[in-house]
């Protein structure tokens, strides 16, 4: 199973996909179709003087500007964009966009998202293979509005990579629902998921952001983590990642996305399954 996946999967196949799903769940320009030409010439001026800054700072030849050509072209052939955008950017406007809340810190939705998986209920198992690698994780925790209140009926759709760090629908190989699923609390706000949990894993480096993170020296480790979004009527979609403690690149995850709010505290039990308690407040709707 890990092995045909791990042979075929590619950065320009992953891009690819991830690219595709962004144009068919995504409507960016009808968001934004009636901002002022004001502030679309001060966010476009602002960003190309910071890049003249540090053309000027550091005196970029003409060998650099055109390396930096090639390898945007490449990004766009590809089909990185989105896994460049959603590593190395996404963290800074989630913060932006979010720091009025008063309930759950948020974290990046990432570029493998989605939408409509498989409902499971408010206690179920997760779509998974029958070999599934990964220790059991069992999670059960309560969905409420800031003022404390149970909201019943509120949608936890979980998704998350294999053991091998591979996504379904976007590497070969995986069923196509396989690790995601909808999770509906019930009249309480409770819910109670078992799966399995994930491995630590690389963003792809065959392609052109593993050319930067080669060129610049970095790594390209993402810390294990669940995604989740969690949604209920009259309140704030909230996005998040949830990582496990002690995992060598919560320090220094190459997305920018952890927050000491997000980690969780498996508890390993004598079967070998590993239990959390984690909840969620949302914040009202504005409005």
């Amino acid at each position: 199973m890990s092995t045909t996946v791990n042979e075929s999967a590619t950065a320009a196949a992953s891009g690819a996909s991830a690219t595709e799903r962004f144009h068919a769940d995504k409507s960016p320009y009808a968001a934004v179709k009636d901002v002022p030409a004001e502030r679309v010439d001060t966010l476009a001026r602002e960003v190309l003087e910071a890049i003249y800054t540090t053309v000027r700072a550091h005196k970029v030849t003409y060998d650099e500007f055109n390396a930096l050509k090639a390898w945007l072209i490449g990004v766009g052939e590809d089909g990185e964009w989105p896994l460049f955008l959603d590593v190395w950017l996404e963290h800074v406007v989630e913060d932006v966009a979010t720091e009025h809340r008063e309930g759950n810190k948020g974290s990046i939705e990432g570029p493998y998202y989605v939408p409509d998986a498989p409902e499971q209920g408010a206690k179920g198992t997760i779509s998974m293979r029958d070999d599934e690698g990964g220790t059991p994780l069992v999670w059960s925790g309560q969905v409420t509005s800031c003022d404390g209140s149970a909201l019943g009926g509120a949608k936890v759709e979980l998704w998350h990579a294999d053991d091998d760090g591979f996504y379904s629908q976007f590497a070969p190989g995986i069923p196509e629902w396989n690790l995601r699923g909808t999770f509906t609390t019930d009249a309480d706000g409770y819910f109670e998921i078992t799966t399995v949990q994930p491995a630590p894993y690389q963003i792809p480096t065959d392609g052109s952001c593993g050319k930067l993170i080669a060129a610049a020296g970095w790594h390209a480790w993402r810390p294990a983590h669940l995604h989740v979004k969690v949604s209920a009527p009259g309140h704030e979609l909230l996005t998040a990642q949830l990582y496990f403690p002690g995992d060598e690149h919560n320090d220094d995850d190459i997305a920018s996305a952890v927050k000491p709010e997000l980690i969780l505290d498996p508890q390993q039990q004598a079967d070998g399954t590993a239990t959390v308690a984690y909840g969620f407040v949302l914040d009202p709707a504005k409005g």
